[in-house]
Order: C-alpha cells, then structure tokens, then sequence
C-alpha cells in the first residue's frame, strides 16, 4: 500500500471510529483561528441531536459548520439506517431532493457562460410541444361548480422562468386547485420514463398561472435538466459530471446509487417516517431512467460540502472557475423582488424576508417576525423533503449543511439547527 492510500485508509478508520464512538462523536470540535463561535454555546446542538435520536423522532444526522474556510463544527449523530445501525458517516448516501435544483441551476448557467443557452431564450426553442401550452383559469358556474378555462399565454415561457420557479408549471401533490388536481390525475410518474418522455407529459398539462407572475414552485427544474441535455447532446448526469460534479470531486453525487458495494451506505428514515410527500415513490438503489434535475439526486456530506465551497467563493473552487462572476451574481441576487411583477402567495416557500435568485432562496430582509430569524442579507440558502438543507453566509464567510432524512421532522429540525449555530456565533 502506497503512502497515499495509507494515509485514506487511516483517515477513513479515524472518521468511522469518530462516528461510532458516542464520547467522540459528543464533542469533537475545533475552533480554528479566527472563527467567530463559542464552543460552549456550539455544544447545544449535540444535546438537541442526541435527543432527537434518542427519542426515536430521526435515526442519525451529520452537521458541518465551515468558516473562514475551515471547520468549526462537524459532527455525527446516530445511525444512517435504523435496521443495520451503520453509523453515520461523511460518505453516507443521502437522497436531497429539492436541494437538486441549485445543481442542475449552476449547470445551466454554466452553459449561459459558454453562450450555448441564454436566460430570456423561450423555452419552445428546445422543446417545441411548449409551444402549445395553455393556462389554466378557474370559472365558477351559477350552479357553484368550478371549471378549467384554458387561455392562450400572454408570453412564452422562458429558461429565466423556469430557473426563478415562475413558469406556471407547477406540482400536483400539493394544494387543491383544479390545474393542481390535473397534475395529480395526469399519471406523469407512470412508467420508466427518460428526461424527454417527462417534458413531453409535463407539456400537456394546463400552467397554473401566466408565465413571470407568481413564484409557484413545481416541476420547473425538472424541464431545466431536459432542456440541459438537448443544449449539450449529453444526459443530464453526463453532462454534470463532465463539468460539474467530477471537476468538484463530488464522486458519489448521481441520480441512484448503482453500485452494489454502496448500497449499505445510503440513509434511511424512520419506519414510521418513510413517506416524503412528493407525489411518487422511488428508491435510491433502483435505477430509472427519469434524471429529475429537481429533485432526483443523491449525495454525501463531503460531496455536497464541496459543492458549498464552491457557492461560497464565488462560484470557483480549486483554482478552477465554475461560474463567472456575472453569471454567480446573478444566481444570487433576487429576481423576484418588488417591481419584478411576480406575486406570492401562501406556497411561497423561501419564506419571510426572502426572495428568490436562479436556483437559490436569497435573503433580502430581516422579515416580519419579531426579533427576526438569525441569518445576514444576501444569505443563500435550500432544502429538501428529506430535510437535508444548506446556508451559505458570505458575510460571515461561513456555510452549513445539514443531512438527515426525516420528512416529518425536518422543518422543526432545520429552524431549530440555524437558531442554535447563529446563537453560537459571536461577533
């Protein structure tokens, strides 16, 4: 064994017995030069992680706090799986859902970069069935019943709307409204279906509402992916893992875990809590053909932690540039904001006091609540119905990414984790 592999194998021994042993995986952390945390204050979130597992509510979770380029907090709790009791680990497999879009949102503008798409191209130009789109009006009759009137687009749908979530396509497993229903009934997760074969269903369903005028969050990424793979020639994962995800080094970031000898390594919810409330069931370790850009991949916390750096400078990593500065300002700075004529309704889900870039939930004010939830201005944040979620504060010149699956906790956990590491900071 060469000293190299040696030293993997060595760390990755330190990094198991961290996980497993509860003395280590207590209280492990170090504060580097220049952080701005107390330790002490920074202690709470083990008491509260240690709680949630040992009152059966999560099975395990990992948390890393990064500062100044440097850990502050990185930490293991439980197990990855309630049947094996494998613990925790950084190259534990983790479905993220939602936390799929800002991938598949950098990759696209990746290609803007290269001048192969363009934000305001419509999006009939790559998949022309979009063409026909409709939206559809809600009509009450004198009898009281509500109808579906399908009117013409006042304008074409374009890859900003798509990347903003204000397309008007929309999904159909949440709220109640007849175009919403139409999703529901329409039996779009039918079948082995390819990236192309999805846009082509998703194209025949009625727009919730006229393209740029409501932040309605839905299927809009999922048509960003195909629309990805006709500009390149590529499938969307080739295409990502070309130059995005391999130049990262994101090794075990996909869309199913296909190799075998990985399967142990995926997490897995409580047995009560298997359901996430996307509208289709699915497995990690069985492949389809559907890439959902979405919320279709998988990942570890040391891939998706790359991933944060890379946001957190800039959109560069390594010596190598990702995005260009203009294309990353853009991704981060709010679209949607007033004059923008983009309307929110209950489902906004960026929540009080933040707005929306391409592919990411962007803070733009302290909010309505009193005192106002922790975080900076121009905080870039998403997650996932499996409760994973990431922050990245470049005015702290920090980011955190938590990695759970827990559909039913995550909400409750996730507020609770940010209020906790923001009272641990010191200024």
């Amino acid at each position: 064994m060469n000293r190299h592999l040696a030293l993997r194998a060595l760390a990755g021994g330190a990094l198991l017995l961290l996980a497993a042993s509860p003395s280590l995986a207590e209280g492990t952390f170090d504060i580097p030069a220049g952080a701005h945390f107390n330790r002490q204050k920074l202690g709470k979130i083990g008491e509260f992680f240690r709680n949630e597992v040992a009152t059966g509510k999560i099975p395990g979770a990992i948390l890393l706090i990064e500062q100044h380029g440097k850990p502050v907090y990185h930490q293991f709790f439980g197990v990855r799986d309630p049947a094996t009791k494998l613990p925790m680990t950084d190259d534990t497999i983790f479905r993220i859902f939602s936390m799929t879009k800002p991938i598949t949102s950098v990759a696209a503008m990746m290609l803007i970069d290269r001048n192969k798409l363009k934000l305001d191209d419509p999006v009939e130009k790559y998949i022309p069935s979009f063409a026909k789109a409709k939206v559809g009006v809600e009509k009450t009759a004198d009898n009281g019943e509500k109808t579906l009137e399908l009117v013409p687009l006042k304008r074409p749908i374009t890859i900003r709307d798509l990347m903003t979530q204000t397309s008007g396509i929309t999904y159909g497993f949440y709220g109640d409204s007849l175009v919403r229903k139409a999703y529901a009934n329409a039996n779009i997760y039918d079948g082995d279906f390819t990236n192309a074969e999805f846009a082509e269903r998703i194209a025949r369903l009625p727009l919730a509402e006229q393209p740029g005028t409501l932040w309605d969050y839905g299927h809009s990424t999922d048509i960003l992916g195909r629309i990805i793979e006709i500009v390149s020639g590529k499938s969307l994962l080739q295409f990502e893992k070309q130059s995005l995800l391999d130049p990262l080094g994101m090794r075990d970031t996909s869309f199913y875990v296909t190799d075998p000898r990985k399967k142990t390594l995926i997490a897995r919810p409580m047995p009560n809590d298997h359901d996430f409330k996307v509208g289709f069931e699915s497995s990690p370790d069985v492949p389809m053909k559907w890439e959902s850009g979405g919320g279709g991949m998988v990942t570890s916390m040391a891939d998706f932690a790359r991933f944060s750096r890379m946001v957190l400078a800039g959109g560069k990593l390594g010596g190598r540039q990702y995005l260009s500065p203009k294309s990353f300002k853009l991704m981060t700075t709010d679209q949607i904001g007033p004059n923008s004529g983009v309307d929110r309704d209950y489902f906004y889900f960026p929540g009080d006091g933040f707005g929306f870039g391409l592919g990411f939930g962007v803070r733009t004010d302290p909010g309505n609540a009193k005192p106002p939830p922790p975080g900076s201005l121009g905080e870039l944040k998403w997650d996932g119905a499996s409760g994973c979620y990431f922050v990245i504060d470049r005015k702290q010149d920090m980011f955190f990414v938590l990695m759970e699956q827990t559909p039913s906790e995550r909400q409750r956990i996730q507020k609770t984790v940010k209020q906790l590491i923001y009272e641990a900071m010191e200024n």
